[in-house]
């Protein structure tokens, strides 16, 4: 068993979980922890590495599993299905978050998860409530992560909250939300270099609910039609891991930045629940989904619904 506390995001981690886990790390430290130390479950997608291409910085060590009795400390998830390998026989110290609570343990420990946009906002509050200095460095990953989770604010996810911290985040990193934001979005969608598989990994996550298993992943995009004109070889990938995983459905979002939709592939024995969710028809697979973009608030829970 590692002497380090392992503080890490879930699998298939985006810019949120990633840099979560570098500034738990960064604070954890900087209230006498220093065995805390920052590590990813997954590969790093490229609008997480433009963002530590700029800060120069290299990613946290990649991890499958944890060890029994492992100490760790969970950032932007709360889930098993969406956690490392082996977490039931772990430690679990801390949990911070943003997403709809699905934790119980039998002892007790640090929760703290709040109705807001991005976990780097409920870190803020954390260093800001325990007088811990945000330096440029941390404040580009927290306005990075939160750019990232609500789309530059756009999303309707973002709170009053995401938006007072970008306030502050922006004057202590120098930079514009929406000048660097931006920036970083596009570079995360330029997914020229992948393989169907990777593409629909690139940011998708596994939920149970109703006796029901399915995954619903997301790729943001600046042109649904580059997207779209490869669909066969996508729905073989996502087919695929249908049968590995038994999934009785798995939603496959594209969602346009520019112009604030998604347009998804619905595929499985129950893939008919997205047409009863949205109220939209599915032609070939596929619905447009008019101003949906978030995966939390607007996605899973229609889908959650219709399955009870």
């Amino acid at each position: 068993m590692s002497k380090n506390v392992l503080i890490f995001g879930h699998k298939n981690p985006d810019t949120d979980s990633i840099t979560s886990a570098i500034v738990m790390e960064n604070f954890e430290k900087k209230l006498g922890h220093e065995n805390a130390k920052a590590v990813r479950t997954g590969n790093v997608n490229k609008e997480t590495q433009y963002v530590l291409n700029y800060l120069g910085m290299e990613a946290p060590e990649l991890i499958d599993d944890v060890e029994d009795g492992q100490e760790v400390i969970l950032v932007d998830h709360n889930e098993a299905t969406q956690c490392v390998n082996n977490i039931a026989n772990a430690k679990i110290l801390k949990v911070v978050d943003h997403h709809t609570m699905n934790f119980v343990a039998p002892y007790q420990l640090y929760y703290r998860t709040e109705p807001v946009g991005c976990t780097q906002t409920v870190l803020f509050k954390m260093y800001k409530e325990n007088d811990v200095e945000i330096d440029k460095n941390i404040a580009t990953l927290m306005l990075s992560a939160i750019a990232s989770d609500t789309l530059v604010l756009r999303s309707p996810t973002t709170t009053d909250d995401d938006r007072k911290a970008v306030k502050e985040l922006e004057k202590i990193s120098g930079l514009s939300i929406n000048d660097f934001g931006v920036d970083m979005l596009k570079a995360g969608t330029d997914i020229s270099e992948y393989t169907p598989e990777q593409v629909i990994n690139i940011d998708s996550k596994l939920f149970e609910q109703s006796n029901k298993k399915f995954r619903i992943a997301q790729v943001n995009t600046a042109d649904l039609d580059s997207i779209f004109k490869n669909q066969a070889y996508f729905e073989q990938a996502i087919n695929e891991d249908i049968q590995k995983e038994n999934l009785d459905f798995y939603v496959f979002a594209a969602t346009d930045i520019i112009n604030s939709n998604s347009k998804i592939i619905s595929l499985g024995n129950d893939a008919g629940v997205v047409e009863k969710a949205f109220g939209v028809p599915v032609d070939n697979h596929t619905a447009m989904l008019e101003n949906v973009v978030s995966r939390k608030k607007q996605i899973l829970p229609p889908i959650l619904d219709n399955l009870k």
